[in-house]
């Protein structure tokens, strides 16, 4: 089946050079689905809470814990990517682990048909490796960093064990990145998401 297929551009903000990714995904893909996606592509481990921002809503996992701060978040397994089309969004944004505040800003490039050849998701291009998982922010990924690339640096051994190995920042290994994108759209045949089954297996 040939469906609508969106070109997202996901960039990590306030890194310098940009740490991004490009992607084709189905229209129908929910925001759940994109928030898989996006931890794969970035090398995140799902180990935080998530909120997509689009205008002046907010999408990820409702929690009770809500009404204490007096703001609601609305389900992101309810929005596909082609209801954000129909509002007139082509950019909003996506942010990772709260404490660390990782602000990704995701851009639809552009809205074509698929190719029936295709299976989608599919991974595109993309550069520099985001941040390793509790880095502690930008500042504190500068720093991680800086340690790493200078085996004098007096931080450098502590980093390194405490990554477990080294950390080559431009090596996003797109060979990997092409197969797990891949396995992820040949299961879209069948249960689509992992969100629906609190399973994920594709790390």
């Amino acid at each position: 089946m040939i469906e609508p297929i969106a070109r997202i551009r996901i960039t990590l903000e306030d890194t310098d050079p940009p740490v991004w990714r490009e992607l084709d995904v189905p229209l129908s893909t929910t925001l759940a689905a994109m928030h898989d996606i996006i931890q794969v592509v970035m090398g995140w481990w799902d180990y935080h809470l998530y909120e997509f921002e689009i205008g002046d809503r907010n999408y990820g996992v409702p929690s009770s814990d809500d009404a204490l701060y007096d703001r609601k978040v609305y389900k992101a397994s309810a929005l596909r990517l082609a209801n954000v089309l129909e509002r007139g969004v082509r950019n909003f944004f996506y942010v990772y682990d709260f404490g660390d505040n990782w602000r990704h800003r995701i851009s639809i490039v552009e809205v074509r048909q698929g190719d029936a050849d295709i299976e989608y998701p599919r991974f595109v291009s993309g550069a520099r490796r985001a941040p390793p998982e509790d880095v502690g922010s930008i500042s504190g990924f500068e720093d991680f960093l800086e340690a790493m690339a200078d085996s004098d640096h007096e931080q450098h051994d502590q980093m390194l064990e405490w990554y477990g190995k080294p950390f080559d920042p431009e090596d996003i290994d797109e060979r990997r990145l092409h197969l797990i994108i891949k396995n992820f759209a040949a299961r879209r045949r069948g249960p689509l998401n992992s969100h629906r089954t609190g399973k994920r297996t594709f790390h």
